[in-house]
């Protein structure tokens, strides 16, 4: 069972689509009692980072998603989702956020190639994380962002480049992020979600 967070700036649809197309049992989130018994979790999201976090706050979902990545959950964020598991972000502003990995989110230089990056680009990885089993490194994957995470090395399973080497998947313990956007990036995309969605930690 995963259970999808409903922070109102997601495509809730496209995701919870995608899961019955790979006949994994999902329900949506809408309020803090829907995380109780929650066994898997996933946090999308679309658009600015300040407005997700006002959103979580306003729904009661901070605290509960908080809890839930302490006490060993397997939580994943996609897109805006995996940015809102970090510590803080720039984007219009100077915003907190989740604080469940250590990092920033900042955006693409103004020198580099255009903003936001949008369409497919590769994933480049070294095989280990189980998150990532079946994806061969250099797999394409679809991204639409302006912004990316600064974090420790440790913490970027795979990265893709844009002018820059940025981390486009995420984890340590039982947070784990994809900056692509999974239920877009056709057989990259179905497979992490099916690893995910399999995963023992």
């Amino acid at each position: 069972m995963i259970t999808v967070v409903d922070s109102s700036v997601a495509n809730l649809r496209s995701v919870m689509n995608t899961l019955r197309h790979l006949s994994i049992d999902a329900h949506l989130a809408s309020t803090p009692a829907d995380l109780d018994h929650a066994e898997r979790i996933i946090l999308p999201g679309v658009g600015a980072f300040g407005a997700g976090m006002t959103s979580l706050r306003t729904r009661g979902m901070i605290d509960p998603i908080r809890e839930h990545a302490a006490r060993g959950t397997p939580i994943l964020g996609v897109c805006l989702g995996m940015q809102l598991l970090f510590e803080r972000s720039e984007e219009m502003g100077d915003f907190e956020g989740l604080g469940l990995l250590p990092g920033h989110v900042v955006r693409f230089p103004t020198d580099g190639p255009k903003v936001p990056h949008v369409g497919w680009n590769q994933l480049e990885h070294d095989g280990h994380s189980a998150l990532l089993a079946g994806i061969p490194t250099g797999g394409y994957a679809y991204f639409v962002h302006s912004f990316y995470v600064r974090t420790a090395p440790e913490a970027a399973l795979a990265c893709t480049d844009y002018g820059i080497s940025f981390p486009s998947v995420v984890g340590r313990g039982n947070v784990f992020g994809a900056q692509f956007h999974p239920e877009k990036s056709q057989g990259v995309g179905l497979r992490l979600l099916t690893n995910f969605a399999a995963m023992h930690l």
